[in-house]
């Protein structure tokens, strides 16, 4: 999942005008501060972190997420087609936060005589649809094909 940036100089014209509209309404703010708050609503933690993303050119996904795709991979390393019910960035911007509903229930259970499945589920997935969380041999929760 590749997250798209406006050029930089969109960056500061947002900065700008929000300064403009703040100054507008009685409350001083600097062109620094105004950066800052730009950055944040973007999702990163500062103006140089999201300059330096900006400046970098923005190569489209392999596979777009977004809410109502129609996906595949594996969870707890059983295989699964899903649709995609929610998508959000978290803040930092390198973790997303997804919500699947898979098309058929997934054991999530390897014990022969006792099973639990699962048909929706929440995770944390970084830009390659890889879970950082993993299971007790290493295997990520969630790997989506994308």
């Amino acid at each position: 999942m590749t997250t798209t940036y406006p050029a930089i100089d969109e960056l500061k014209a947002q900065a700008k005008r929000l300064r403009q509209a703040m100054n507008d309404r009685g409350t001083t703010l600097t062109h620094s501060a105004a950066l800052e708050m730009i950055a944040r609503q973007h999702g990163v933690r500062d103006w140089n972190t999201l300059a330096a993303l900006a400046a970098k050119p923005n190569a489209a996904p392999k596979t777009p997420l977004f809410v109502g795709a129609h996906i595949r991979g594996r969870y707890l390393n059983q295989p699964f087609t899903g649709e995609v019910l929610a998508l959000s960035a978290l803040p930092g911007g390198d973790l997303h936060r997804i919500t699947i509903h898979f098309d058929e229930p997934v054991d999530v259970v390897t014990f022969e005589s006792f099973s639990a499945f699962r048909q929706r589920v929440n995770a944390q997935i970084d830009a390659d649809g890889i879970s950082p969380r993993k299971t007790s041999n290493g295997v990520p929760h969630l790997v989506l094909d994308l």
